[in-house]
């Protein structure tokens, strides 16, 4: 008689790369939970159903398997900077559609603390800077088309200030405030 199928989450032992994205994916919920400093290869096989040593078996160091995740993290970001680039051909003219793709992303829970967990790692590791700032920077740049670069960098600044308000209140400002905020940051006279 054989036994059931197991619903581990543990990968079979024939699937590296399952194994490979199994830790990933595990470290990736533990920094948006936690923050990165909570990532330890104890914790990170606990999650992803894995032995201790396929940590190290697959990430040389703790660090290496934290900015992996980070960058993982950083790329599911810039997909959402994708969709919202489609909505700014008259963004000037018709800002609404804009802020309701930027409102969706600030209800992401997960994509809020991800982003987040970016820009405070920025904030203390200066090999990660330019990771954290890359949603920022591309942000600036996809606007500066539309309102100028001044006020592109105003609204991306205030993003980010909604972005960790969502994070700490576990809920965004409501799209109307938003929408009222950004024209009004795009009506500021040029310096």
């Amino acid at each position: 008689m054989s036994e059931p199928a197991s619903n581990s989450p543990e990968p079979r032992r024939r699937d590296p790369e399952g194994r490979r994205r199994a830790i990933l994916t595990a470290a990736a919920e533990i920094v948006i939970e936690h923050g990165p400093a909570a990532l330890t290869h104890r914790a990170i096989a606990a999650r992803a159903g894995v032995s201790l040593g396929s940590t190290t078996q697959y990430f040389s160091s703790i660090d290496e398997l934290r900015d992996t995740t980070l960058q993982q993290l950083a790329d599911e970001i810039d997909d959402s900077l994708t969709q919202l680039e489609s909505n700014l051909t008259d963004f000037a003219e018709h800002p609404e559609r804009a802020i309701a793709e930027i409102h969706d992303f600030l209800c992401d829970t997960r994509a809020v603390h991800a982003d987040v967990a970016l820009m405070s790692t920025g904030t203390t590791d200066p090999g990660m800077r330019a990771l954290a700032q890359r949603w920022t920077d591309r942000l600036i740049d996809m606007l500066s088309a539309h309102v100028g670069r001044e006020r592109a960098t105003a609204i991306a600044v205030y993003l980010d200030g909604a972005t960790i308000h969502a994070a700490l209140h576990d809920a965004p400002l409501d799209r109307d405030h938003l929408e009222r905020v950004v024209v009004a940051l795009m009506a500021t006279p040029d310096p």
